[in-house]
């Protein structure tokens, strides 16, 4: 009985494919389930060296308990670089390096002749190998390559040292019998040695699962999947072939049929939000992060950058020492770790001194506030009306500078219990593309509130004078 392996290529997919873009937490809660079923790999979203790739690799891998990382990144040495180093330390990751085959995805994608083309990819896999990371070459389009420039790139790409070659249909017009035949010419064509041989078959003539049985019976001992996406062998429907036929085709495969047609709705559900647009920057950030007191400093820096944050070497020194403190007791989200940003970073003189405040509030009137502020030694006065307590206090510090902040996040949490209870309240401002945080602790969530907007405002005016 051969065994095959599984590739999901969802997350990739839906990227390439132009469609909206799963949140930060549906990646993670996707990469967890398709690793729950089974799936061997699991391609996440092209890398593109950015902190929010970085957070995701970060998140996902430590997690991942049986299946494969694949981390696609652009096609230059630098991405490829970045990638590893943004996995180092992880067994469970691999490399995965896509490249045009056929003359006019060549010219279009890379606008390169069929040598420098060979040249290129040469330098990206042995850049990859020499990091010590497994590497797959995936030749995108292969159908409509030329024959020898195909031989000659996957010769090269087995020399280099990958571990595994995929076979793309990427016009998706051969029928089975057609697909086995290529397939099974390739094979006779290059010494592929201990080289894994994939596919990844079009759907669009909802042919996939027939063309990636064909080809597994034509040497092919991967395939590659997604959940979701038009034009891409259905996962689903791959595993009904191996569960109703793999016994007499004398294949089977590590997936969990059982639960797959749960997970397939639970997934596909998550797309159709993400189109509705439903993703938010701030629904990213806090809402799928998760830290640990094993998470060295680069993860903790990386969660920092998601958040919004642009912190210094030494705030971020900061900032990681009292993680570790606080990840000792227990694991940490997003929420704290904002949290933890507002209280220790970014501390600084400030420009503003809080002197008093007097807010008035009822069902019947409109809220109003009074804030005294005193700035190098002048003393400056803000009344305003607000719709609630909090937002008349805001307005009345508006007033006083002379510049209305866009308010990015407002939270507040208890931090003892009882009728005096101590809150405490996270504001975060942005001004000039930046994230700014403060925090204030009270009894009185009035003026905790007013004491983290004002220590906000002192780190965007200690910037603003630099």
């Amino acid at each position: 009985m051969q065994k095959i392996r599984i590739t999901d290529t969802t997350l990739r997919s839906r990227e390439e494919n132009g469609e909206s873009s799963y949140s930060f937490r549906e990646k993670i809660e996707i990469v967890k389930t398709l690793d729950r079923i089974g799936v061997d790999v699991i391609e996440i979203p092209p890398f593109t060296a950015s902190r929010a790739d970085v957070l995701l690799l970060h998140t996902v891998l430590p997690v991942v308990k049986n299946a494969v990382i694949s981390c696609r990144p652009a096609l230059d040495e630098a991405s490829v670089a970045a990638a590893c180093e943004a996995m180092k330390g992880y067994a469970n990751a691999r490399i995965h390096i896509s490249v045009p085959t056929s003359p006019v995805q060549m010219e279009y994608h890379c606008h390169k002749k069929p040598k420098p083309m060979l040249e290129m990819t040469e330098k990206l896999i042995t850049a990859a190998v020499s990091s010590g990371f497994a590497v797959e070459l995936s030749a995108a389009d292969a159908t409509r390559a030329e024959r020898e420039f195909l031989y000659e790139l996957l010769a090269l790409a087995v020399k280099a040292g990958v571990k595994s070659v995929t076979l793309c249909d990427s016009e998706g017009i051969m029928l089975p019998d057609e697909f086995a035949a290529f397939v099974s010419e390739v094979k006779a064509s290059v010494d592929l040695g201990d080289c894994e041989l994939g596919v990844e078959c079009s759907d669009f003539l909802h042919m996939g699962c027939a063309l990636a049985v064909a080809a597994i019976g034509a040497g092919a001992s991967t395939v590659k999947t997604a959940v979701g996406i038009d034009g891409t062998t259905p996962l689903s429907a791959f595993a009904s072939v191996l569960k109703m036929r793999g016994d007499s085709l004398g294949i089977t495969s590590s997936l969990n049929a059982s639960s797959l047609g749960k997970t397939a709705s639970k997934i596909i559900a998550m797309g159709s939000s993400a189109k509705g647009g439903a993703s938010t920057a701030g629904d990213a950030d806090a809402a799928g992060m998760i830290l640990r007191e094993t998470d060295d400093e680069r993860t903790v820096a990386a969660a920092v950058a998601a958040l919004g944050y642009d912190l210094s070497e030494e705030d971020m020194h900061k900032v990681y020492e009292s993680f570790k403190r606080l990840a000792a007791k227990k694991t940490i989200n997003g929420t704290e770790l904002d949290v933890i940003v507002a209280s220790c970073a970014l501390e600084v003189a400030p420009t503003f001194i809080l002197k008093s405040y007097s807010v008035t509030s009822s069902n019947v009137i409109s809220a109003s506030a009074h804030i005294e502020m005193e700035k190098e030694g002048t003393l400056l006065r803000g009344i305003s009306l607000g719709d609630g307590p909090v937002d008349a206090a805001f307005r009345a510090i508006e007033q006083i500078v002379g510049h209305r902040f866009e308010l990015d996040d407002f939270g507040i949490r208890a931090l003892t219990e009882g009728q005096e209870a101590v809150s405490e309240t996270v504001v975060r401002l942005r001004a000039g593309g930046k994230i700014y945080s403060g925090r204030g602790v009270s009894t009185d969530i009035i003026g905790s509130s007013i004491r983290a907007y004002v220590s906000a405002l002192n780190k965007i005016c200690f910037e603003e004078t630099l």
